[in-house]
């Protein structure tokens, strides 16, 4: 019987020969195949001990390299033979450019393929930064309003004001025109050092402003609000939007200036937050883990695990904590919260997540486009898959999963929830929770369709309510300059009667309540109100969930949580 050893040397031998083969024989065509070769070559030279516990996996992967070898692969003699003989020319990136995320699309959801021209825009919001010329703006009404800009950024030091509406971009017209938001902004933006003219229309001025404006790199914020939500309970409220690069910095940044201001529990709030990168979900899990807790794992095809723990440096093991989520929080979302609830840390408050719990490998190709090829799963401490189940190729009933959820109520009932009985796990402390793909929470919170109206309905519809926020800022706009705080805002806001000149608004705009309607609504829309005109006073969206807060139930019942003590054992 051959040795250990021997078996070992025999394989490696193999692949050494194999790769002698690869120098010569080949037809012009036969390049991508080539590398496909020393790709698979490349893999099983890594995975010698895996074969030599399993030599029929060998002789398969074997059998793949010959037909590889003989040209039996299909695919590449279809290129090749439309390379060589196909009755015009035809460039081969046009030919990838429709094979290459056709394929994909037999595979997950969340393959996919990422075009050079896209790939920039794809990836920017993740990496922390991008160029451009540092402005939040609306185009809602079909003109580019600046709701805010970014202190000390290039706007700002050029003078473009909030309020101001631009006309013209480089002198080519652009409001009212019906142009596309995407198209403004690209417009507006490029490769910092180059300049831009906007022509602007100030409410206080009949001609128009020229200011020219030089691009810089603008950074992107994941953390977009950090607050003091209940000073007395020492409660923090903490708004993380996605996890980019500068996710943990930013995270630790807030954290010290709450603790700073007596925060002793913290809401963090993961809604609509569709996840990013896995390091920075990791690095932020461990400020309020133990050492030595499993925050969560990873398994590929060949069942090859990757564990991630907390080493027990964390600054906040000691603060209470809510994790607030819903149906678009997915991904590094997920793992945060899954981590939270298995290990028994803190409270998960909202809806059933999304359930994306696929991990990606990008593969770059030398155009600039990419492929993101799903490689693992991600799995809670408690060994839950945090994937939802799929079909491969069936992306459209993928994208539909949300609706059939609110055909089917679970939005609006936790018992429209069923769970499968054979997919029961445990936390560390005992409590029982269920896989299947996502997240269910602690406490369920429904969505409140109580206070809406016919009224209410209507001014949404139709952006009545909004329109007035900006409409609003722009006749207060000397008061707002001035505004840095909340608690400034709140004295701002408390000095005009916002309803009854709301309502005057509406009328005008042809929306009239019935004293039902009002009844039911006012409060909704009165609290709406202060929360957008609050997120374009400040330099953040702080003045929007300080704002919300009256009709959030979702954060009220988290205060009310950690007022009790956070998560009773």
């Amino acid at each position: 019987m051959e040795s250990k050893s021997g078996r070992v040397k025999r394989i490696v031998l193999l692949i050494g020969i194999i790769a002698c083969t690869i120098g010569g024989g080949y037809m012009i065509g036969r390049v991508v195949e080539r590398q496909r070769v020393k790709h698979l070559m490349e893999y099983m030279s890594a995975n010698v001990g895996e074969y030599e516990k399993s030599m029929t996996k060998f002789a398969k992967e074997m059998a793949d390299m010959e037909k590889l070898l003989a040209g039996g692969d299909k695919l590449m003699q279809t290129i090749a033979t439309i390379r060589n003989n196909y009755v015009d020319p035809i460039e081969l990136d046009t030919l990838y450019e429709k094979a290459i995320p056709a394929i994909l699309s037999e595979l997950d959801p969340h393959s996919e393929y990422i075009p050079a021209k896209m790939f920039e825009s794809v990836n920017e919001s993740l990496e922390g930064e991008f160029d451009g010329i540092g402005i939040v703006f609306n185009a809602m009404t079909d003109t580019i309003t600046v709701l805010s800009v970014i202190p000390q950024g290039p706007s700002d030091k050029a003078g473009v004001r909030p309020g101001d509406r631009v006309m013209l971009i480089d002198g080519k017209e652009v409001a009212g025109k019906g142009i596309k938001q995407d198209s403004m902004v690209k417009m507006m933006r490029g490769p910092r050092g180059s300049k831009v003219k906007l022509s602007i229309k100030r409410a206080s001025i009949d001609e128009l402003v020229d200011i020219n404006i030089t691009r810089a790199a603008i950074e992107v914020h994941s953390v977009t609000a950090a607050f003091m939500l209940d000073r007395d309970a020492g409660i923090g409220y903490l708004r993380l939007s996605q996890f980019s690069r500068t996710s943990y910095s930013e995270i630790c940044n807030a954290l010290a200036k709450l603790e700073s201001e007596g925060m002793r529990s913290i809401i963090v709030d993961l809604r609509g937050n569709g996840g990013g990168f896995l390091d920075q979900v990791v690095d932020i899990l461990n400020e309020f883990m133990e050492r030595g807790k499993l925050l969560v794992y990873t398994e590929d095809r060949h069942g090859r695990r990757i564990n991630e723990y907390s080493d027990g440096t964390g600054r906040y093991t000691d603060t209470r904590i809510a994790v607030l989520v819903d149906e678009l929080s997915a991904s590094s979302s997920e793992i945060l919260a899954g981590a939270v609830q298995d290990n028994d840390r803190g409270l998960v408050i909202g809806r059933r997540t999304f359930g994306k719990g696929l991990v990606q490998a990008q593969l770059p190709f030398s155009d600039g486009s990419a492929v993101r090829l799903t490689v693992a799963r991600y799995y809670t401490p408690s060994g839950r898959s945090i994937q939802r189940p799929y079909t491969n190729g069936d992306e459209m009933s993928y994208r539909m999963d949300l609706v059939n959820r609110i055909n089917h109520h679970e939005l609006f009932s936790k018992d429209s929830i069923h769970f499968d009985e054979n997919m029961k796990f445990k936390t560390v402390a005992g409590r029982t929770v269920y896989g299947g793909g996502g997240i269910m929470p602690d406490i369920f919170i429904p969505v409140d369709t109580t206070k809406v109206s016919d009224f209410y309905n209507e001014v949404w519809d139709k952006n009545i309510l909004y329109r007035y926020t900006l409409d609003f800022a722009d006749r207060n706009r000397a008061k707002f300059d001035g505004v840095k705080t909340l608690e400034e805002l709140d004295r701002v806001l408390d000095e005009s009667d916002i309803m009854a000149d709301f309502l005057k608004y509406a009328e005008r705009n042809g929306a009239t309540p019935t004293e039902g309607d009002l009844a039911k609504s006012k409060e909704v829309i009165m609290t709406q109100i202060r929360a957008y005109i609050g997120r374009n006073a400040l330099s953040d969206e702080s003045g929007y969930y300080y704002n919300i807060y009256p009709i959030d139930d979702v954060m009220q019942r988290a205060v009310k949580e950690l007022k009790r003590g956070g998560l009773q054992l």
